[in-house]
């Protein structure tokens, strides 16, 4: 098995007749999907997700890909292929349009509808191509078959990309569920088909590597939803991905055999699920479905609330009940169901949910105590069985940290993928597919872009620092007036500290060695500014760390007169 170098350099110019793979998203990470493939000077896209921060990330709302390798290339890419409509696949859509808003869109009914909702607040008219299983479609040098696959939101598909160079096929995400509620099976004749042709190299779906078996059937979950259900003495609030549409269906198919009305909470989910409905992906009873204000007029019994949040995050509407910062108020007896996984990373913040739920009285029903979610990825046993149809010569495991990578490439190897055949890359590792062999050949930068409000990348690894030193020590203020001939200190030091712990009258203590230090520093002539300012930054750290064993961030300020 071939793998990353750290040391690995920019990648050669592509080989005459190659095909190069370039992931800038999505390996060694659960997040921000982005692969570009390259033939003849050209380039395709197979999705472009966001990946959610976690607790060391403060402030942060998205992370990006890095665009930077494509950036002065945009007029060479002849489409983006969505796989599907998940955040982590069709999130940084509209921050690679703002660069070059005609840039044609290629994805089913269903993921090109959710995109487009969401282009529109960005006031962005995509150039859309509408495809289905079955289809092939020329993108430039690029032959494009799309193939059904079964995932956790409708209309998900693979895509099969043939080149003078080969034949690669993506999956996207993926499983098996051989009784899906809308009885769309992954395909397995058409990779059959496509494995008797030939895959040069197949991408695929890590997530559930290393977990063995085959991943439950969707429906397994109408049984336990119908008794939670029947159980529930008060209202029920249900938590869940706002594109998790078969997951909805159930919940409202469980509402409605209870005699209770739903309504949808938050922007995101009546918009993903308006959608749904009106594409007909989501059948709703009439009358089943009603506005959140008009839900003070049912008992509480007959009330069901659908919202986003079940990853913890903060601003999510199931945080914010929580934390008791939201219009609905949780009651003792209120049942909470937390509709969906833990994403690798929002463990603690989900825990910290539950616990607040749980304070305030609701009864919580997670994935923990109840089979109330199943994986929209294959396990174990559904990858060796893909394989073995698929019959890969070369394999790339994706979508994945470096645990599911691995054990993904263990899982092709096992089935007869010969080891030197099998790439595991990482974010902007290039791969190139040359004479029927893949091979790492070079890195580009694929580093993380921070949303943080309206800026995009203005956000460095050095604020992240300072954000969270800030949060974690505080904050130490020292304003000093010196002459700006002698150096001598004309009014000051004056300090205040913010967070760090520290009272302020324990700072007369600091406040003759910082005198002592500008003093002797003028003394030999040393009167700029910013070197006092270095100077009074070092003896006040060196006396917080002494006394107190704390690391806040310091500011000093030294003015002139």
């Amino acid at each position: 098995m071939s793998h990353p170098h750290p040391e690995l350099g920019p990648p050669p110019k592509l080989p005459e007749g190659g095909l190069r793979v370039t992931p800038l998203g999505g390996l060694g990470e659960i997040g921000r999907n982005m692969t570009v493939f390259e033939y003849g000077g050209r380039l395709l896209i197979v999705d472009c997700g966001v990946l959610f921060p976690e607790e060391e990330q403060p402030g942060i709302d998205l992370i990006l890909p890095d665009f930077s390798s494509i950036r002065d290339r945009l007029d060479d890419i002849d489409g983006i292929v969505l796989t599907h409509g998940h955040e982590d696949h069709i999130g940084g859509v509209p921050y690679l349009l703002r660069e070059k808003p005609d840039i044609p869109l290629i994805g089913s009914k269903l993921t090109l509808a959710l995109i487009e909702a969401k282009l529109q607040e960005h006031r962005i008219r995509p150039y859309t191509l509408e495809v289905a299983e079955g289809d092939r479609e020329r993108l430039g040098p690029f032959d494009c078959e799309f193939i059904a696959v079964n995932h956790s939101i409708p209309d998900a598909l693979a895509v099969a990309i043939r080149t003078p160079a080969g034949m690669a096929v993506h999956t996207g995400d993926f499983k098996m569920d051989q009784l899906p509620l809308d009885r769309r099976l992954t395909d397995l004749p058409a990779f059959a088909k496509l494995g008797e042709e030939g895959i040069d190299l197949l991408l695929v779906d890590s997530t559930n590597a290393e977990v063995p078996g085959f991943v439950p059937p969707e429906r397994e979950i109408s049984g336990v939803l119908r008794q939670v259900f029947a159980n529930a003495q008060k209202r029920i609030i249900v938590a869940s991905f706002a594109s998790h549409v078969h997951r909805i269906q159930q919940i409202l198919d469980a509402a409605h055999e209870y005699g209770r009305r739903v309504a949808f909470v938050g922007r995101s989910m009546v918009r993903n699920m308006g959608i749904a409905r009106d594409l007909g992906y989501l059948r709703i009873p009439a009358g089943l479905v009603v506005d959140v204000k008009t839900l003070d007029d049912l008992p509480d019994d007959e009330v069901v609330l659908v919202c986003t949040g079940s990853q913890g995050e903060p601003m999510a509407a199931l945080s914010r009940m929580a934390n008791r910062d939201h219009q609905i108020r949780i009651v003792q007896g209120d049942t909470v169901i937390l509709a969906s996984s833990l994403i690798p990373g929002n463990e603690n913040a989900v825990y910290r949910v539950i616990n607040g739920l749980t304070r305030w009285g609701a009864n919580v029903v997670h994935k923990g105590n109840a089979r109330v979610h199943v994986s929209g990825h294959a396990s174990a046993g559904e990858l060796l069985y893909f394989y073995n149809i698929c019959k890969p010569k070369n394999l790339m495991p994706v979508h994945g940290e470096w645990r599911h990578l691995r054990a993904n490439a263990e899982l092709g190897a096992l089935t007869g993928v010969p080891k030197n055949h099998i790439v595991i890359a990482e974010d902007g590792v290039v791969v190139d597919l040359v004479d029927g062999a893949a091979k790492i050949v070079g890195k580009v930068q694929a580093g993380y872009v921070y949303v943080d409000g309206l800026s995009v990348g203005d956000v460095t690894e050095t604020s992240l620092k300072d954000r969270r030193i800030l949060g974690d020590e505080g904050i130490i203020s020292v304003f000093i007036v010196v002459d700006s001939t002698t150096g001598k200190v004309v009014s000051g030091p004056q300090i205040q500290a913010r967070g760090s712990g520290i009272e302020d009258s324990a700072f007369s203590a600091v406040v003759p060695k910082i005198e002592d230090a500008i003093g002797k520093s003028a003394s030999d002539g040393v009167v700029e500014p910013h070197q006092l300012q270095q100077l009074v930054r070092r003896t006040m750290g060196k006396w917080v760390s002494d006394t107190y064993r704390r690391r806040p961030m310091i500011l000093p300020v030294v003015v002139e007169v």
